[in-house]
């Protein structure tokens, strides 16, 4: 007896219905892109005119303006390192002798963003000795709790590409300590999750006004608000600076990052998450 084979044919397109290409996104997804666009792009587009062209001649000759972004870059340059310098230990620390604490972690770091920035600020200005309060690196040292989630999470999900104890067992077995571990074979592979928490800090530090304020110290934002008191248009020249030089700087960071991966067959970089990924070495 012969069998019957039956052939699933696709169903038939409507008439006169058009069919859409592969790739090819549907009209709705190009309405929302448009809107979003004109959503971001219509305020800019209205400073811009309200700003005009000679303000922004101007701007950088401007009675502190130099101090007021060169604090906020020392600042930037402070934080990166205080952050580095405590997460990338605690984290690795975490994921290799107390992985059951990683929960524990994630709540703790997240407490800056639930936290107003506001009674953050309060409560340090409040406990902290008056030397220390009129010093410019108080604030540098607000900033790092500040940052204390991005740079977890970039770090965590970093760690979690990776193999860390098979990587750490093999460096131990061909005679490396700790440190060793940590310069030449771990930090190598957390290349691409270094250079997230790295965007997310300097745009953190470089926009962050609130603590800055409270705690009497002009930097670049504060600089900003204060001068549109004297001279709105060049105010808003200042502030169009401010996110173009912000942009520039990320994705300058984001071009070279993704460049290294490529060569050693890594990830693009992204904000909070690495793809799996080869290990290499140093």
């Amino acid at each position: 007896m012969a069998a019957v084979t039956t052939e699933r044919t696709p169903a038939a397109a409507p008439a006169g219905a058009r069919p859409r290409r592969r790739g090819q996104a549907p009209a709705w997804r190009w309405a929302i892109l448009l809107i979003a666009g004109l959503y971001f792009l219509l305020p800019l587009f209205a400073a811009l005119r309200f700003a005009g062209l000679k303000a922004f001649g101007t701007v950088f000759t401007s009675p502190g303006f130099v101090p007021a972004l060169w604090l906020s870059v020392r600042l930037a340059a402070v934080t990166w390192i205080v952050s580095m310098a405590l997460m990338i230990p605690t984290t690795v620390y975490v994921h290799l002798r107390m992985p059951a604490m990683r929960r524990l972690l994630e709540s703790v770091t997240i407490l800056p963003i639930v936290i107003p920035p506001v009674v953050l600020i309060i409560g340090v200005l409040q406990v902290m000795p008056l030397s220390l309060r009129a010093s410019v690196w108080m604030l540098g040292l607000e900033y790092v709790i500040l940052a204390m989630p991005f740079a977890y999470r970039a770090l965590d999900a970093g760690l979690r590409a990776i193999d860390v104890k098979t990587l750490t067992e093999a460096s131990s077995s061909l005679g490396g300590g700790l440190l060793i571990t940590l310069w030449r074979v771990l930090l190598p592979n957390l290349r691409t999750a270094v250079l997230s928490a790295t965007i997310l800090i300097v745009a953190m530090v470089l926009g962050e006004f609130t603590m800055a304020s409270l705690a009497l110290k002009e930097t670049f934002p504060v600089w900003i608000v204060l001068f549109d008191q004297l001279n709105a248009n060049i105010s808003v020249a200042a502030s169009f600076f401010a996110l173009f030089v912000t942009w520039l700087f990320l994705m300058m960071i984001t071009v070279i990052a993704t460049r290294q991966s490529r060569r050693t067959g890594g990830a693009e970089v992204t904000l909070f998450t690495v793809a799996p990924r080869e290990t290499i070495g140093n």
